[in-house]
């Protein structure tokens, strides 16, 4: 049992993204995913246990190692580069397809009352929106949505976790 969890530890720790119950079931033959999905529980429970500055956090699907929030302040101060920032105008792009996706790029605009064509664009070449399909209508218009990626970057599981749109009024007031 120590020498499994050592082995998803390790796993976690070694994938770039995050590391999902069925993947580990296809590398440690004789587990199941009910097996797997009990050991990651020990495992984050460990982390939280020990205060470390390090905890493993459930993303996109999978799990992920993830430096405690309140630690920011000294990562900050190590990563003294500045990070890759979304511009306003990618940033309200990126939240209008989060909220109601699936849609094309005309109902973008129209939300957004402006043409997004740069920023969807930038938002594709970051991985944040991918193409989805195409709208069965005349023209077939590209259908968008958010990628696994987007839920690493914004920390979520899935988009269920996304605020409410009470929620963000209450953050405003």
């Amino acid at each position: 049992m120590e020498e499994k969890v050592a082995i998803i530890e390790a796993l976690i720790f070694a994938s770039e993204t995050p590391l999902t119950a069925e993947r580990v079931v296809e590398i440690l033959p004789g587990t199941d995913k009910k097996e797997i999905v009990l050991l990651f529980g020990e495992l984050v429970r460990e982390y939280e246990q020990r205060g470390s500055g390090v905890c493993l956090r459930e993303i996109a699907g999978g799990f992920q190692f993830r430096t405690r929030a309140d630690l920011a302040p000294w990562i900050r101060k190590l990563k003294t580069g500045r990070p890759a920032m979304l511009s306003q105008a990618a940033l309200e792009t990126l939240a209008v397809v989060a909220y109601r996706q699936p849609l094309v790029k005309a109902e973008i605009d129209r939300i957004r009352g402006v043409d997004v064509s740069g920023a969807l664009k930038g938002l594709l070449e970051k991985k944040l929106v991918r193409i989805v399909g195409r709208k069965d209508v005349p023209g077939k218009p590209i259908i968008y949505g958010t990628t696994r990626k987007f839920l690493e970057v914004f920390n979520l599981r899935d988009l269920s976790e996304l605020p409410t749109l009470r929620e963000l009024k209450d953050l405003q007031e």
